[in-house]
């Protein structure tokens, strides 16, 4: 593609946030499956199945809590536990409409405004015909949702926008030529991506049963009972129908781009020779995660070129009521011009412009630099604190982050040690005192055999071995890689 870049609105950016937050890996979803079903601490339903959600917490347009339900509680109610007063005048994205236990508590914190995916709520309305009291209940908890809705000051409502022109081509364009990828295309015989065309399809096809609902009429007696009838009828229902597959279309894009591949990882190679817990990686799978999150970020840039994404997590001493376990939310940020200014008051020219005078490079934040400069938690000393970047960062960020106390990184090295016309790349690889974890192979596996075998691969086209099977192979060689 050429010409302007299209962006990601922040209502699609944080509406994706919250569907990628119900996938957000835990100790009980590694034994279950990803869509988790919970009790409800109530009488009256406590038999009754209720469905994991992600949640997005937003002020002034800033994200300031991530969250998403947890084996005890629902994500509205770790919201009202980590942020108590400070939810007045917020924002609120679910990935499904909440229930009344949740709703009737953050009206009262005085929220401005919550917005759903409008699929299946998290009362499932999607039950088994065999259990009409589950359903029942169920029924009985919207009409309680709607009747709060109609009587609170807040706001609830679906917020989805329709994609830019071109977005969804983007995101795969971009995709598919994201360093990641590259470097383990590079790896392969052939050098092809067959094996992140096959991932994606994967994702897409994973993505869809869970975020979406294929029967027509199904789909229209949920939003009904949710009291979204309005939208029910043409050209509204196909127009929300294609909105919703295309936003799944985009997170599916984007989660491929950072796969499930043999034994590439985030790995430190001299993390394996000590025991000291700030030294130590995260769970592949929770890397992976954060950096998902990352590359949605990035599509928010206002960098024609380089779309740079960065979000800063921090871990607590012990495991808080929050789905996501001690881990928690302190900042994200994506490159652009400065707050506050217009599209022509700054140069955006990259380095291909021989009169370095009218070059982006003095004018542009960078990802890590907003990341820093909005965080609504202070870093703490006494914890291990990780930014995940989708670029390696550059010199000009390097002693931000080890100022600022982060105690690891997580990112891409294809440019470290490169220097260039404007930017260059020379600290991160001499950085010391904060630990580094790189894409690449596991140091423990780069002699599998099973990985050189073209026919061996994961994901690939190629594969004669079953996915499982492979997963089982790797799992045996790989130590460690989970």
């Amino acid at each position: 593609m050429t010409g302007q870049m299209p962006r990601l609105s922040k209502v699609n950016l944080f509406t994706l946030f919250s569907l990628w937050m119900e996938l957000f890996p835990s100790a009980e979803q590694q034994k279950k499956s990803q869509v988790k079903c919970l009790r409800l601490p109530l009488t009256d339903l406590s038999e009754q199945m209720v469905k994991k959600s992600g949640l997005v917490v937003v002020k002034n347009m800033k994200i300031i809590g991530l969250h998403c339900s947890s084996t005890d509680l629902h994500a509205g109610q770790i919201a009202l536990i980590k942020h108590g007063s400070g939810l007045q005048n917020c924002d609120l994205y679910f990935s499904r409409k909440p229930c009344s236990t949740c709703l009737k508590m953050i009206v009262n914190a005085g929220v401005n405004r919550i917005s759903y995916w409008p699929a299946d709520p998290e009362i499932s309305l999607q039950t088994e015909a065999s259990n009409p009291m589950t359903t029942d209940d169920a029924k009985l908890d919207a009409k309680a949702v709607e009747r709060l809705k109609s009587n609170s000051r807040a706001r609830v409502c679906v917020l989805l926008q329709p994609l830019v022109c071109y977005m969804a081509q983007f995101v795969e364009e971009t995709s598919t030529k994201f360093d990641f990828i590259q470097k383990i295309a590079k790896s392969q015989t052939d050098s092809n991506t067959d094996f992140y065309t096959a991932c994606r399809q994967e994702r897409i096809k994973e993505y869809e049963s869970l975020f979406l609902i294929s029967n027509e009429e199904t789909h229209k007696q949920i939003l009904m009972t949710i009291g979204l009838e309005n939208l029910c009828e043409n050209p509204y229902f196909s127009n929300l129908r294609q909105n919703m597959k295309d936003l799944v279309l985009v997170l599916a894009t984007v989660a491929a781009s950072v796969p499930v591949f043999g034994c590439f990882g985030f790995y430190n190679s001299e993390s394996q020779r000590t025991n000291e817990i700030d030294h130590q990686g995260l769970p592949q799978d929770i890397a992976r995660h954060c950096m998902i999150q990352a590359r949605l970020l990035a599509y928010r840039t206002e960098d024609h070129k380089t779309g740079v994404g960065a979000i800063i997590w921090a871990e607590e001493k012990s495991r808080s009521c929050d789905g996501t376990g001690a881990m928690y939310f302190v900042g994200c940020g994506y490159n652009a011009f400065p707050v506050g200014s217009e599209y022509a008051d700054f140069p955006h020219m990259d380095d291909k412009q021989k009169d370095r005078e009218i070059r982006k490079f003095r004018y542009i934040i960078h990802a890590e630099q907003n990341a820093l400069a909005f965080r609504c938690r202070e870093i703490k000393p006494d914890e291990r604190s990780m930014i995940f970047v989708t670029k390696c960062p550059c010199d000009e960020c390097v002693p931000l982050i080890k100022g600022a106390g982060i105690k690891q990184i997580y990112a891409g090295d294809v440019d470290a040690g490169k220097k260039k016309a404007d930017i260059s790349y020379m600290k991160f690889g001499e950085l010391e005192g904060v630990s580094k974890f790189t894409w690449q192979l596991n140091p423990l596996c780069t002699n599998a055999p099973e990985f050189h075998d073209p026919t061996a691969r994961e994901n690939g086209v190629q594969k004669t071995k079953s996915l499982d099977d492979q997963q089982h192979q790797n799992k045996k060689v790989c130590l460690g890689h989970y």
